[in-house]
């Protein structure tokens, strides 16, 4: 009987189907990811009131820039991986797992330290209202204090989509998330540990995640496997390592720490503003989970076409990535302006129309931009695929400096509108940037 393969060939095969078939099991895996994070805002929101709500979306900045830096981080270590497996370079392919692994333990170590002493710091910073700081902190504090465990399900499953294989993380990832949604409603509501059963509960299931992802690397793709020999320090490998890992760490950071900027500006408008636009972001990264898959993907189809030097391939992925995206977010706009309201009224469980309203109204202002930002975020991935590392980042302190002017400029005269418009303003300049930084790549001109 013939094996199969969970491995899609990314390098010869149709572009356009491998690129498909590559994204969906990725795109359930992020589905899945939104819903285990969604479980603890609705339980939390249902059970606990708008105070605990509002508690995890004083908290969210904070815990989306730990966790977008070691997302970061992984994904860029596991694009140098791709490279070499697309160049079909075992050893060196091994050295990079290597090398991976030793740079992800000192970051993680380095990120835990850090985050025990600014923490509190940090959400005073914010503005976070006192009724709610002290369950705020409770609930980052969990979640940072295991951030080696995120770091770890992210490298491993990045490890998995380097060489084409996206579908065994998305066994392992729905087998914790159904287990998140059920550890979340029995530590809240049968323990009452209140907010701090939710943290630990995503804790839990992030760690089988891991451990199944590392059982299922060993015994099934033992290419990934690296011996003693390819741990030995090589100069060359690591500095490309850190450069693309921390390249693309510090690219969503920067992006993030905009965000926590923004979001000092809006604990100031009170609880209810912030529990509806804690409902808003959450709903809104469940929307553009299309577009984070596809350029996930792309990712890994630009990294190891480039290993393969087939640029023509690259080029023709971007432009069909795109137009899968524009397509994508046309059909989401559509269902947000039918149904923002529900949805904001479903996630949060509240019945202030306060929260209602404003959560909304956030959703409908953001959704007909998401071409834009679909188009933005393959051309940034794209860009780190090839090798790119400057770039990328500069988009990123574009938008950081965009919500700095918006946060002193903007916001105090036009208020949480001021905070509705700014992102989707920035998205347009950044994908100008990113589009003529892409198309007049040397590499991606060559050879035509």
């Amino acid at each position: 009987m013939k094996k199969f393969n969970f491995s899609v060939d990314l390098i010869n095969d149709s572009i356009l189907k491998s690129l498909l078939i590559f994204s969906i099991p990725i795109l359930v895996s992020n589905i899945f990811q939104q819903l285990y994070n969604m479980a603890d805002i609705a339980i939390v929101g249902h059970t606990l009131g708008d105070n605990s709500l509002a508690a995890i979306g004083a908290s969210a900045a904070i815990f989306e820039l730990i966790f977008g830096f070691a997302l970061g981080i992984g994904n860029g270590l596991s694009m140098v991986t791709a490279r070499n497996y697309g160049a079909n370079n075992k050893n060196l392919l091994k050295k990079s797992v290597a090398g991976s692994i030793v740079i992800g333990i000192w970051i993680t170590v380095g990120v835990m330290i850090l985050s025990r002493f600014i923490l509190m710091p940090l959400l005073k910073i914010l503005h976070t209202p006192e009724n709610i700081i002290n369950e705020a902190f409770e609930y980052i504090n969990i979640i940072t204090m295991f951030i080696g465990i995120t770091f770890s399900y992210n490298l491993s499953s990045g490890l998995l989509r380097a060489i084409g294989n996206s579908f065994m993380s998305l066994v392992f990832l729905v087998i914790a998330s159904i287990l998140n949604i059920f550890l979340d409603i029995y530590f809240i509501t049968s323990l009452k540990m209140g907010i701090g059963g939710a943290a630990i509960a995503t804790v839990i299931a992030q760690a089988i995640s891991v451990i199944l992802s590392i059982i299922y690397i060993y015994v099934k793709e033992p290419i990934l496997i690296p011996r003693k020999k390819h741990f030995r320090f090589d100069k060359k490998l690591y500095k490309e390592l850190l450069g693309q890992g921390l390249s693309m760490g510090f690219m969503i950071a920067i992006v993030l720490m905009g965000t926590l900027i923004l979001q000092y500006a809006i604990n100031g408008f009170g609880y209810l503003i912030i529990a509806g636009h804690t409902s808003a972001r959450k709903l809104m990264g469940f929307c553009n989970i299309p577009l984070t898959t596809i350029a996930l993907a792309l990712a890994t189809f630009v990294s190891q076409n480039k290993g393969a030097n087939k640029v023509d391939r690259i080029r023709k992925g971007v432009f069909y990535a795109n137009m899968m995206d524009i397509i994508f977010a046309i059909g989401i706009t559509i269902f947000v302006y039918l149904f923002s309201k529900n949805m904001i009224h479903l996630m949060s469980g509240s019945e202030s129309e306060i929260v209602l309203h404003n959560g909304s109204t956030y959703l409908k202002i953001a959704s007909p931009f998401f071409t834009i930002l679909g188009v933005l975020l393959n051309l940034r991935y794209a860009l780190q695929a090839l090798g790119e590392k400057l770039i990328p980042l500069v988009s990123s302190v574009i938008e950081f400096f965009g919500k700095i002017i918006f946060v002193i400029f903007i916001v105090p005269k036009l208020g949480y509108f001021g905070v509705m418009i700014c992102e989707p303003l920035i998205w347009i300049v950044m994908a100008g940037q990113l589009g003529i930084a892409f198309y007049g790549n040397g590499y991606v001109r060559a050879k035509k």
